[in-house]
């Protein structure tokens, strides 16, 4: 099996063709960014894809961004989903990451919903992964363990940093048995949260070396079992950005470091724990 690492375009603001030449310089294998919704961007970018054979996961959130429109029901968000991954298409993704539903709809609502997406991806032609995140309807574990027990074709994208915010602490309980999850998990987004946030300031810090090791042993387990259903290739996008999410200095409002830094270090760091592990 072997590691391919991608690039998130989260909080960048420099060109995509910048962007490509920096990634290849630190040896990352692809790039993970938003679904443009504009035609004329959205071609702009597909050249670009196509023109230096970068291998591409397309990002994409339903009704109608990283935070639901509250009002939107199942349907609403269904509707956006099939709209979004014909114009995914355009851009050839190796897979689409999905931010699927809302965190507030009961149970039942949830079940049909997923199902019902799955039918829509499964129309597309579109290999489909949906996240991990807060505010959405997967927000915590249990929930996201009561559909796949429901559900159980579903494949995720593990950003397990959203919930070790939510569940406030590091999930190493013995009572914390994720593995129908792992089992499932298609892509991982690296960010080493904590108990308090979904960031770290820094994870070379070693007051976060609790966190980094749990979040290094759950990547692990992931890779492991991928390695067990005959996975030739894992993905990996090291996801640490901003929003929120990165750290400033009171009254300065300045960073405690640089988000493409941080990335490469995370990047560089699982490199060499996927190669301990499997050679």
């Amino acid at each position: 099996m072997r590691l391919e690492l991608f690039r998130t375009l989260w909080g960048y603001t420099a060109p995509r063709a910048q962007a490509l030449e920096e990634l290849r310089a630190a040896g990352f294998d692809g790039m993970e960014a938003r679904l443009p919704l504009d035609a004329a961007e959205r071609r702009a970018f597909a050249g670009l894809l196509r023109d230096n054979h970068m291998a591409y996961i397309c990002t994409l959130f339903t009704a109608y961004d990283v935070l639901p429109k509250q009002a939107a029901q199942p349907d609403e968000h269904l509707e956006d989903l099939a709209r979004k991954l014909d114009l995914a298409a355009e851009l050839q993704p190796r897979f689409v990451n999905l931010l699927a539903g809302n965190d507030r709809w009961p149970l039942a609502m949830q079940v049909d919903f997923f199902g019902r997406a799955l039918e829509i991806a499964a129309g597309q032609g579109l290999a489909c992964c949906f996240e991990t995140h807060r505010a959405r309807s997967l927000f915590n574990p249990w929930v996201t363990l009561e559909l796949i027990r429901q559900l159980p074709e579903l494949r995720f994208t593990s950003d397990i940093s959203h919930w070790v915010v939510t569940c406030e602490r590091l999930l190493d309980d013995p009572e914390d048995d994720l593995a129908p999850f792992v089992e499932r998990v298609h892509h991982i987004q690296a960010r080493v949260g904590y108990d308090q946030g979904p960031q770290v300031p820094h994870p070379a810090a070693p007051e976060h070396a609790a966190a980094l090791d749990f979040h290094e042993r759950h990547w692990e387990a992931v890779w492991r079992s991928q390695q067990a259903r005959g996975y030739a290739v894992t993905t990996l996008t090291p996801e640490f950005g901003p929003d929120g999410y990165l750290h400033h200095l009171p009254f300065t409002d300045m960073p405690v470091a640089d988000l493409w830094s941080l990335n490469q270090w995370i990047g560089q760091r699982q490199r060499q724990h996927f190669h301990r592990l499997f050679g």
